[in-house]
């Protein structure tokens, strides 16, 4: 008996998948370099991050002076957290140079890696001998700031050229602790605005006045170490209608410690506060050049 073969298969089905093959092939030969590419990006970003880990941005370490407070610096500190910067304002203690450098230094002890230490007003004496012997300060920053040589003090300098009006408006008040006591001296409140913040707002600178932190007269007096602006980088941003310390003294300081200098022609002493942004540029700059 003869078997009647069976039917052959339709032929369309493996002719359909025959034809898929090429389509197939040219799709992925399309996705091949956007699949390479994405696999590319991080490994790019990777490297970038192990870099940033390899050379980390210096903590931005902020000293304020006489009559203010750490949130002087506000606007600067969101300036330079907003670039990347970790920033720590220290609050100044204002009891005498040699406390507040012991106390600042203390602090640079417990900072890991690089540091830009900045200080305003009495807080350029203090970092100017808070720093010595910190092999991770890399670099100083004075605003407005007291940058004094050995021997002498932050009264001496400020009579040093005609022109500070920080004399007539003090205000001398007894303060007592256990063990003994001194003497604190505020800006009179009247004459805040004109005295030390002449560019700020009215309205801010009765808050500064009202907020300011008496500094004891002791450590307006004390004599200042071996400076450290003689062994590190310094920048110094010189206020120009400064009516606390005069600008020409701000200019002989900063001349003498061979700064990198700016200067703000019509700035107030607050000038932290009135020009954060020329102030955090510089500061910026520090950190770049010694990064």
């Amino acid at each position: 008996m003869l078997e009647t073969p069976p039917p052959a298969a339709p032929p369309h089905r493996w002719t359909r998948k025959r034809a898929a093959i090429p389509a197939v092939l040219a799709a992925a030969a399309l996705l091949a370099p956007a699949v390479a590419s994405a696999s590319a990006a991080p490994a790019s970003q990777q490297s970038a991050a192990a870099a940033a880990r390899h050379h980390p941005k210096p903590t931005i370490v902020l000293v304020h002076g006489a009559f203010a407070d750490s949130s002087s610096w506000n606007g600067v500190i969101a300036r330079l957290e907003h670039d990347g910067y970790p920033v720590i304002a220290a609050a100044n203690p204002l009891r005498g140079l040699d406390n507040d450098s012991t106390y600042v230094s203390s602090l640079l002890d417990a900072i890991p890696g690089p540091v830009v230490l900045v200080g305003h007003s009495y807080g350029g004496a203090v970092i100017t001998n808070a720093a010595v012997g910190h092999a991770n300060v890399k670099a100083l920053v004075y605003i407005a700031a007291f940058a004094p040589d050995q021997g002498e003090s932050a009264l001496g300098l400020t009579g040093l050229n005609p022109g500070s009006q920080l004399g007539a408006a003090l205000v001398v008040r007894p303060y007592a602790v256990t063990g003994g006591g001194g003497a604190d001296g505020y800006v009179d409140q009247a004459k805040f605005h004109a005295v030390f913040a002449a560019d700020v707002p009215a309205s801010a600178a009765d808050l500064m006045a009202a907020e300011q932190r008496p500094v004891a007269l002791a450590a307006l007096q004390g004599p200042s170490g071996v400076p450290a602006w003689k062994t590190l980088p310094s920048w110094y941003l010189v206020a120009g209608a400064d009516q606390a310390i005069p600008a020409v003294t701000e200019k002989f300081m900063a001349e003498r410690a061979g700064a990198h200098t700016v200067v703000i022609p019509n700035a107030s002493h607050a000038v932290m506060v009135s020009h954060p942004d020329k102030t955090e540029a510089l500061i910026v700059k520090a950190a770049k050049a010694t990064g």
